[in-house]
């Protein structure tokens, strides 16, 4: 296939949005640790575990465009998502403070930035793995049929 080829192809921009979300948000994530040294909490370790991976796997899903790498990107983004999806109760106050995990070191609910009254470090997080989760449903659907 050759580059056009791979543009005009909607699997492998679907694949390519995925890698560009994974890698922005990674980026974002180490920007945050290491230019403005918020120290990450637990769970954004948790959340790391699952995004981090992300980068490499679907760079390799995209040269040559391999359909297969879905299967194995689709289980981290969900399980990363279900980390998020708790980060963000926890942050909110729905999840009460005795079952936190983030009991020693940086707590769970520190809020380092607040972008337009609700965009936060966990907020972020849950909005990028929402659409990545979302966009590699929607390929795996595309591609199994």
């Amino acid at each position: 296939m050759h580059q056009s080829d791979k543009a005009s192809d909607p699997n492998w921009v679907l694949l390519f949005a995925c890698w560009l979300i994974a890698t922005v948000s990674t980026l974002g994530s180490l920007f945050f640790s290491y230019v403005m040294e918020f120290a990450p909490c637990v769970l954004c370790w948790y959340q790391r575990i699952f995004l981090f991976p992300l980068v490499i796997i679907l760079t390799r899903g995209l040269f040559p465009f391999d359909r297969s790498v879905v299967k194995f990107a689709i289980p981290l983004a969900i399980l990363g998502w279900l980390t998020a999806v708790y980060h963000n109760l926890l942050f909110s106050g729905i999840i009460p403070e005795k079952i936190q995990p983030c009991s020693q070191g940086v707590s769970c609910t520190e809020e380092y930035i607040d972008l337009f009254g609700f965009l936060s470090i966990p907020m972020l997080s849950l909005l990028s793995l929402t659409l990545i989760t979302a966009l590699l449903i929607l390929l795996h659907r595309r591609i199994s049929k």
